[in-house]
């Protein structure tokens, strides 16, 4: 067990102190580990090739082709229509719920640095507009794209969480976005409740939002972002059970319900937004995506190695014996992810690492189960969340982005994230009273 602690602690040194890449990080912390038991170096490369492929092999497609539906719809100007449809439809006077729901829904395919980035614009012509304190908006919009970064795939963390644990994607959509409906309204409301006390002016420059040119309709905006999640709930539905025949009309959702094609297909409607594009334009925008995707890739595939090593060691075995898991139940994956995300900073890395080292524990724990799994993997998503700080690249982002000093930030988005991580928490455990 000594050297699991000592390969947690060399992968927080190294993101966290050194700022060393996470991927490095990781396979540092994977020949410490290995070498702390004895393992042969021959056995270690092995171990840590067969991981990576692994997570490769189930996670590759579903994060290039999120990233791409991600980059398409910023591009298109879908993430901006969809702002103003859900603000015209709620009231300028209910502005800040008004992002905090966008940000929920752009949220979904779009990383939460990327959306902050794309609807920044469209937050500083709103305080303008309604007179609203900077810091209420941009908290409000801040934490909804949070709240689904941190629990539901494609996004990397939960993603990989789900392909290391063995939750099914669907279901960990429908449940994820049921939880993090929650973390989303408590963090408008803090947002709302600590926001009064901070005066913030409204930016001087506030670029105006044209939505009169250009744009797509408010239907071909939603569209890509929900037919996807509908065709993988549909197939997470029809795969309940087993024994049954599902009629061969029906065949067709278990096809379409694929994450990898459902996915494909929301490119396709994203694409469908614009009726005209140039070829170069096409190649550059999956060009990015692309490259986006490999940076998150190579850290997913490191996660994986780690999960390999630490299988290999039966660090599983090792840690039940030294620690009453099952009395901690959802309560270990929470408090490690926490832990590792509040040390060095992102999300992603404190999820991946923390899914490596929890598949091992998960009988230990008491959640060899469906549901079990299901509610670990959420867990370890609410410990993600806890707590964004200075060693954070989203905080800065949003500080940056919005004109927020650093002081306010801590007294209103970090805080946010806290109650967050801990009303997901709660929400959690209430679950796990009805599912298990």
């Amino acid at each position: 067990m000594i050297f699991l602690v000592m390969g947690i602690g060399i992968i927080i040194l190294l993101t966290a102190v050194f700022r060393i890449h996470a991927f490095f990080a990781l396979l540092v912390a994977c020949f410490v580990v290995g070498l702390g038991v004895q393992m042969p170096v021959a056995n270690i490369i092995n171990v840590t090739k067969q991981g990576f492929g692994n997570i490769m092999q189930s996670l590759g497609f579903i994060i290039v082709l999120g990233t791409a539906l991600g980059v398409v719809l910023e591009h298109t100007g879908s993430t901006k229509v969809m702002a103003t449809y859900i603000l015209k439809r709620i009231g300028e006077r209910q502005a800040p719920l008004a992002m905090g729901i966008t940000g929920f829904i752009v949220g979904l395919p779009i990383f939460c640095d990327s959306g902050y980035i794309v609807l920044s614009g469209l937050n500083k012509s709103l305080c303008r507009r309604t007179g609203i304190s900077v810091i209420i908006m941009s908290v409000s919009l801040a934490t909804g794209l949070y709240s689904v970064h941190c629990l539901i795939p494609p996004h990397p963390g939960a993603a990989a969480a789900a392909s290391a644990v063995g939750v099914d994607f669907g279901k960990l959509i429908i449940t994820g976005m049921a939880v993090a409906l929650p973390a989303m309204l408590v963090g408008y409301a803090w947002a709302r409740y600590a926001g009064r006390k901070i005066q913030n002016e409204a930016p001087e420059e506030a670029p105006v939002v044209d939505l009169t040119t250009k744009m797509p309709s408010v239907t071909l905006s939603f569209l890509p972002v929900l037919v996807p999640i509908v065709l993988i709930g549909i197939k997470s539905f029809l795969s309940i059970g087993t024994g049954r025949t599902i009629p061969t009309w029906m065949q067709v959702f278990t096809v379409a319900g694929d994450p990898v094609v459902a996915l494909a297909i929301g490119i396709i409607l994203a694409f469908c937004a614009v009726r005209t594009w140039n070829k170069n334009v096409v190649g550059n925008l999956l060009q990015e995506a692309a490259e986006k995707a490999g940076g998150i890739l190579v850290i997913i595939g490191a996660g994986g190695a780690f999960g390999a090593i630490l299988a290999a060691t039966q660090v599983g075995q090792h840690v039940s014996n030294a620690v009453n898991l099952q009395a901690l139940g959802i309560l270990f994956p929470f408090l490690l992810t926490a832990i590792l995300k509040t040390a060095q900073g992102s999300s992603t890395v404190a999820i991946i690492t923390a899914s490596s080292i929890i598949q091992p524990l998960i009988p230990a724990l008491g959640l060899d189960s469906e549901a079990g799994r299901l509610l670990a993997v959420l867990s370890m998503g609410a410990g993600s969340m806890t707590l964004s700080h200075a060693n954070d690249a989203y905080f800065w982002v949003i500080a940056k982005f919005s004109g927020l000093d650093m002081r306010s930030m801590l007294q209103v988005y970090t805080l946010a994230t806290l109650f967050m991580g801990l009303t997901t928490l709660g929400v959690i455990y209430i679950l796990s009273l009805v599912m298990m």
